[in-house]
This record gives C-alpha cells, sequence and structure tokens, in this order.
C-alpha cells in the first residue's frame, strides 16, 4: 500500500481488507503495540516478541517494516531502517493459546450439550496507551498461518490439546495473562479484536483446488527461507528475489486471463522456476475451460514457507478455546471496544459453524462485562470484513 493512502481517508477505506489493515494504523500512529493470540494450528509468526519499525519506504513510497522474519519476508515487506521515512515503532507479541476444558457450569452459550443460534479486516486494534504514550492494541486473531503434519504430531503427542499443562507453560492462562500485561497497563485503553476462524479454521483454497494443484502452486510460489545468520545484504538479495519472483508470476496469470493458448503457457513455462505452469494450466483446463486466473493468483500468495492453516475443530475443541479465552479475559482490564470478524463469506470460518461459534463468544463477552450493545454490520452489507462491533454497557 502507498503511505501517502493511510492519510486519504476515502481511498484509505477502499484498499483496506482484512489482512492488510494493522500496518497503516500503525504508520498513522494509532497503533504501537499488537498481541497476537494463536491456537496451536497457526504459526505464522514466530512465538515471541518481535520489535520493528513501520514506515515509508523512500524510493517506493510503499510501507514497509524492518521486521526478519519470514512472514515480512516472504511477502517482500522488509527493508532496511535507514531506508524509512516518518517511520513509527512497532511492538508485536506473538502468544501461543491452548485450549482448556470448559467448567461443569457453563455459561450460557457454552453448554456443548445444548444447540445455539447467533443473538457480531487479516488479517481495529487500536488506542491503547504503553506508559502512558504511544497505543496500544490487543488482538486475537489469526493472521494467515500454516498447518504442519509435525505442527499436529507435536499437538497430539501433549494428548487432547486441553489445558493439562504447568501453570507458566507455553499457552497456558498464566503465560498468556503475563505476556499481555507485560505490555498492558491495568488502566490502559485497547481494543479487543476477535477473529472467529481462531476457533475454527478452514483453508477454502482446498475445496478450489484439487491436491495436484494445490501442490503445484506450492512449487511456484514457494519462499526460499534465508539462513537465520543471514546479514543485510543477504537479506536485501532475498527480497529483491521474492519481489521479482511474485511481479512474475503476477504478470503471467494476469497475461492468461487475456490468453491461454498454448503458446502463451510455453512462453511462460520458460522462465525460471515456473516449468510446471504448463501441467498446472492442462489440470486447471480439465475441469474448467476458462479458469479465473486471479483466484489461482490470490490462492498462489498463501503458498510461501507455510500453508494457511486449515483445521476444523470439533465443538469439543472450539469449547476449550473458548473457555480459554475466557479465563485469560477474565484476568484483563475491561477492553474499551470488543471488534469481531465472522470471516464466513470467504469461508475461513467454516459457515455450518459460524453461527454456533459468535453465539458462544458473545456469551463469555456478556459474562464478563455484562449487557452488550451488538452491531450485526455484515446484515447490512456484502463484505465480511468487519463484521460486527460489540460494545458493553
Amino acid at each position: 500500500m502507498s503511505a501517502d493512502t493511510v492519510f486519504d481517508k476515502d481511498k484509505l477505506l477502499s484498499e483496506l481488507s482484512i489482512e492488510n489493515w494493522i500496518m497503516p494504523m500503525v504508520y498513522a500512529g494509532h497503533v504501537s503495540c499488537v498481541v497476537w493470540l494463536h491456537p496451536y494450528w497457526s504459526q505464522q509468526i514466530q512465538e515471541g516478541e518481535h520489535r520493528m519499525d513501520v514506515g515509508r519506504e523512500s524510493s517506493t513510497s510503499t510501507i514497509r517494516v524492518t521486521c526478519k522474519d519470514n512472514y515480512f519476508l516472504s511477502d517482500g515487506l522488509y527493508v532496511r531502517k535507514e531506508q524509512l521515512e516518518n517511520s513509527k515503532p512497532l511492538r508485536l507479541s506473538v502468544v501461543r493459546v491452548h485450549p482448556v476444558k470448559p467448567p461443569h457450569t457453563s455459561v450460557k452459550g457454552l453448554d456443548t450439550k445444548q444447540e445455539l443460534h447467533p443473538g457480531l479486516c487479516k488479517k481495529a486494534r487500536t488506542d491503547g496507551r504503553e506508559d502512558g504514550a504511544q497505543p496500544l492494541s490487543a488482538a486475537s486473531d489469526t493472521l494467515q498461518p500454516a498447518e504442519g503434519s509435525n505442527i499436529q504430531e507435536q499437538h497430539n503427542s501433549s494428548g487432547t490439546g486441553e489445558e493439562d499443562h504447568d501453570d507458566d507453560d507455553e499457552g497456558s492462562t498464566s503465560y498468556i495473562v503475563e505476556r499481555i500485561t507485560s505490555v498492558l497497563g491495568k488502566t490502559d485503553a485497547y481494543v479487543l479484536d476477535i477473529d472467529l476462524d481462531f476457533f475454527s479454521c478452514k483453508n477454502p483454497f482446498k475445496d478450489l483446488y484439487s491436491e495436484e494443484e494445490y501442490s503445484i502452486l506450492k512449487e511456484l510460489y514457494n519462499f526460499q527461507v534465508p539462513d537465520p545468520s543471514a546479514d543485510e545484504d543477504e537479506l536485501d538479495e532475498c527480497v529483491d528475489r521474492r519481489t521479482h519472483q511474485l511481479e512474475d508470476l503476477e504478470a503471467a496469470f494476469a497475461d492468461l486471463l487475456e490468453n491461454d493458448d498454448d503458446e502463451t503457457v510455453e512462453r511462460w513455462s520458460r522462465n525460471p522456476g515456473m516449468s510446471s505452469l504448463t501441467r498446472l494450466v492442462s489440470s486447471l483446463k480439465t475441469r474448467n475451460p476458462n479458469p479465473d486466473y486471479e483466484m489461482v493468483h490470490q490462492a498462489g500468495l498463501t503458498c510461501d514457507s507455510v500453508e494457511l492453516p486449515h483445521h476444523i475443530s470439533s465443538e469439543e475443541e472450539i469449547d476449550g478455546l473458548v473457555s480459554a479465552a475466557q479465563l485469560f479475559l477474565k484476568a484483563l482490564p475491561r477492553p474499551t471496544l470488543v471488534t469481531m470478524s465472522r470471516s464466513s463469506l470467504d469461508e475461513y470460518c467454516p459457515v455450518e459453524q459460524v453461527d454456533s461459534v459468535q453465539s458462544k463468544v458473545l456469551a463469555v463477552l456478556e459474562d464478563l462485562y455484562g449487557d452488550l450493545d451488538v452491531y450485526k454490520e455484515y446484515k447490512n452489507c456484502n463484505r465480511d470484513s468487519p463484521n460486527g462491533q460489540t460494545k458493553s454497557h
């Protein structure tokens, strides 16, 4: 995004979406701290503290960051600090959440034996204060992450995943509260942003493409992760290589939108790293003579060093995560504002589960904060982001 867009309200709102709105808020000076809470299947960003600067990159006038995590490198967003203008500090805290066993006396909406119905953009976490200065935000959502067999095995090896760990273990309630309160004071204002795909998450592209097609996309869009000891010059080369890779793929699929005859496909397939494009197009055309190449490119962009998370939770798992949220929220100051995203139109939160999950989360919020004023924006618009705002009396 162009840095200048941040200060043009109408243009900014037209370009914002669930996956790109945090950095513009940081650059505008509204947010200086984000706490991202994630379940075990969402491994997009490394656990721990990430301190970075967010600013305007001088040569492109776009918003860039100084964080060296693969999440930012794979999107080509990393630059050196000296390349930034009007930079703002950001403290990103990544905190894992383990599910816990729901209490026997469940709050309304958490009773797994009762059928529940609804009663609330990547992925507004604004306006807190750290040391009486910059704004602070606490967030609970999922930013486009990764499922992996090794992660699943680690989870399975620890049992059900429900909290039976020592109090200070990673993912426990005490661990979560300690991490959040290290940046959030008792009197600080903050926004609690909840994405319902935190509780159950689907990768919608797995329904659109075959296993072979998805495998080819991962090959085409694969991100070469730099060595952990890489110096600044090597990181610059990594980002430059990645940027050109994504630009070439975008150009290829834009060209195929205009003309996907054999000659065009063959020409692009001769590019380095794009030989499998021929197989991909051939496979796509067996099911649809006119593939949506723009959607294919969007799916490819989610395939870098990790995949999007794909974990459709059982009711027991959902209840365990809702209970975990209830426990750590009870230990935190009352939020100034609660925003909630359903993520159901794009199917990141399974359509058949979203209403039930929403009811359970709202029940917890009402139990903690009292009567709620709920604004269901998703009922008045076609887009699913943002999906609603909840205010407590």
